[in-house]
């Protein structure tokens, strides 16, 4: 079995974590391949890592990708995977957690399992942008979460010009707009009145952030819809967000949005589901009628 590894912190759990990965792989084998950063930051003097740098290194050889942190590295951990296919599984050293699902306090009852590929796979769909019909304005134009618009440099709200399939639906006076797929429905859209969709119901979600126009609310569309935005407001530019990647980009510049011609595999262990994650992350089962 071949494992890729990736963190972003080199802090005592994740340093803790790393070292019960590798004492179980060499016991029974398994490669490691570690990412240059995070390698220089977990260094063991026992262990020299096999290490990668790009997306370049990877192929489908490897079985898995084993994130160690939040959700937030489990997102910038995509940008090596891509359309390769690996699975991705997130043991969460972070807070709430809702794609880093593995707890540090199940590693010891569940690792061996992982490692032996006793868990399950769940496709889910990402956002491909692409900005004046060119997709290249970045290195990686796609979001497992969310893509985003905001004002920049200013407190003033700005107008975004919404149209599905050629179609005006809308121009939202705000300070941002967000395009989730069900995957980041439990992300920031949440936190801004956004709805929750199940990974398998093949939706986005459009949200706006604080609208100035009261009747203006969440809508959910089929993620087949194509979507376009464009930007205006006092200042010049406005900020475009890829999950944790920011671009500033010129007011007007037409942004389209679509369904991502592949997914991304995210793995967890065979007894933890979508539901169960939601009741234990937002207390839906802390209510005392319920037991």
């Amino acid at each position: 079995m071949k494992i890729a590894i990736y963190g972003l912190s080199g802090d005592n759990i994740s340093k803790k974590i790393f070292l019960e990965l590798l004492s179980i792989a060499k016991k029974h084998d398994i490669e490691l391949v570690v990412e240059k950063e995070f390698s220089s930051i977990i260094s063991n003097k026992n262990y020299s890592n096999k290490i990668f740098i790009s997306h370049k290194d990877l192929d489908r050889t490897y079985d898995l990708m084993i994130t160690i942190g939040g959700d937030g590295t489990l997102l910038r951990s995509i940008t090596y995977v891509r359309d390769l296919g690996i699975p991705i599984m997130g043991i969460n050293t972070g807070r709430l957690g809702f794609l880093a699902t593995l707890k540090q306090e199940m590693l010891h009852s569940e690792l061996n399992k992982i490692l032996f590929g006793e868990y399950d796979i769940k496709e889910r769909s990402l956002l491909e942008v692409s900005v004046n019909n060119k997709t290249n304005f970045s290195d990686f134009n796609y979001a497992l979460n969310e893509v985003s618009v905001g004002r920049k440099n200013t407190t003033s709200m700005i107008e975004i010009k919404t149209v599905l399939d050629g179609e005006y639906l809308n121009t939202y006076w705000a300070d941002g707009l967000i395009i989730s797929t069900p995957t980041g429905s439990t992300g920031y859209s949440l936190s801004c009145g956004g709805p929750i969709m199940s990974p398998s119901s093949q939706t986005f979600s459009i949200t706006p952030i604080a609208p100035h126009n009261l009747n203006a609310r969440p809508l959910i569309i089929s993620d087949e819809t194509i979507i376009e935005l464009s930007v205006k407001g006092r200042e010049e530019s406005h900020l475009l967000s890829l999950d944790s990647k920011i671009i500033s980009l010129e007011n007007n510049t037409v942004i389209k949005i679509k369904k991502a011609s592949f997914k991304i595999k995210l793995a967890s262990l065979q007894n933890i589901s979508f539901y169960k994650t939601l009741r234990n992350k937002l207390l839906w089962g802390e209510d005392k009628r319920n037991a």
